[in-house]
């Protein structure tokens, strides 16, 4: 069978939660937060691979889904960025959006790529949120849906 349409789903990364935490120390009174950034949810990206000539393999997988980001830790440490999820395409593949049927891109020449969905802004962490009047936020960001 000869496959030259494939309706397929794709799910950007969501961005990690920001942590709320506070520095504790031996002989330190008062340490200040230290709550860490939340990692970038990861993209979904279409690479032209020249060896394909059909889109035979979106026949039995159809959705793809990149990785989430992770939640941000304590001493400031930032949360790891998820990994965009790479799909491969034949040159010659037009994508279109399923609801509006606009044309989104064009994929033409070998190697060239696309961002289809962009992951979520990772959320602060309350060491972002501390200032002179405000120095122990008691509040962190949750991270942005891809």
């Amino acid at each position: 069978m000869f496959y030259d349409i494939a309706t397929i789903q794709v799910r950007a990364g969501r961005g990690g939660d920001g942590m709320m935490s506070f520095r504790r120390e031996a002989m330190v009174p008062k340490g200040g937060p230290d709550g860490g950034n939340g990692g970038r949810g990861g993209d979904v990206i279409f690479i032209v691979n020249p060896h394909l000539n059909t889109l035979n393999h979106f026949q039995y997988e159809r959705e793809f889904e990149a990785d989430d980001g992770k939640r941000g830790g304590n001493k400031d440490m930032t949360g790891r960025s998820g990994k965009p999820k790479y799909v491969q395409v034949p040159p010659g593949t037009i994508v279109r959006d399923a609801d509006t049927s606009l044309i989104v891109g064009d994929l033409t020449e070998a190697d060239q790529q696309m961002i289809v969905a962009t992951g979520g802004r990772g959320g602060r962490g309350n060491a972002m949120f501390s200032s002179a009047t405000n120095q122990t936020p008691y509040m962190a960001e949750n991270g942005a849906p891809g």
